[in-house]
Parts: structure tokens; sequence; C-alpha cells
């Protein structure tokens, strides 16, 4: 697994680290069951504090991504809560499309952009 930060982001280094595990997983290179690097080995290999992964991990837990096993650590395992993420993702995307509409972004734009992203996720199985 390879993990890029952005130091210089105003985005906090656990939601980035969070983000991009998320997108590993929506892009298959994370897979159920996949064993993620112990908090000690991330931070060390991405030069980052072990409470921010700790964090990050804790996090992802919560939101249904991974499970925490005393004997295997951090483990892919997507939360079948299709509901709940729905929800999440209506709340973050009625802010997002309302800046959108405020600069002149037109619907079409929106739906092409969507389907262009839906595109990369192709041959994946619906979760």
């Amino acid at each position: 697994m390879y993990i890029e930060i952005d130091f210089n982001s105003e985005e906090a280094i656990y939601v980035q680290l969070q983000n991009q595990i998320i997108l590993g997983i929506a892009m298959d290179t994370l897979q159920d069951g996949d064993v993620l690097p112990s908090v000690r080995q991330l931070a060390d290999s991405v030069g980052i504090n072990m409470h921010t992964v700790n964090k990050a991990y804790s996090i992802l837990r919560q939101d249904g991504y991974i499970q925490l096993d005393r004997r295997r650590g951090a483990v892919v395992s997507v939360d079948a809560d299709k509901r709940r993420a729905l929800q999440d993702m209506k709340e973050q995307l009625q802010v997002l499309l309302a800046k959108g509409y405020c600069n002149g972004v037109s619907r079409q734009e929106v739906h092409d952009m969507v389907d262009e992203i839906f595109d990369q996720y192709d041959g994946k199985d619906n979760r």
C-alpha cells in the first residue's frame, strides 16, 4: 500500500490518510480482508506521528471501513450499512452542490463529473 501525504495541505494528515485508504478500497487496490500496516509501520514509512495513524484507523473503524483485530491489526472490512453511507453522502453533497451552484456549475456538468468518477470504479462489485 502506497500512501502519500501532502504536508502543505490545509487538510489534516489523519483525514488525508483516511481518504487514501477509502479510495484504495473503492478502486480495488485494497480489498475486504487485506491487512493494513501496523500503526507503527505506517507512521514510520510515511513520516508521521503514531497518534495520527491511530486517529485515522479509529475513525475508519467507526465508519465501518476496517476492523481492529488484536492478532492481525487493522483489517479492511467494509460495512454493508448502505443507508448510513447514503445519508452521509447526501449531507456532504448538499454543501458541495450548493457551492457549485453558486459558482455557475450546471446540473449536466455535475452529472458528467459523477459519471467520470464512477467510471474509475467500473468492474467492481457494488458493496
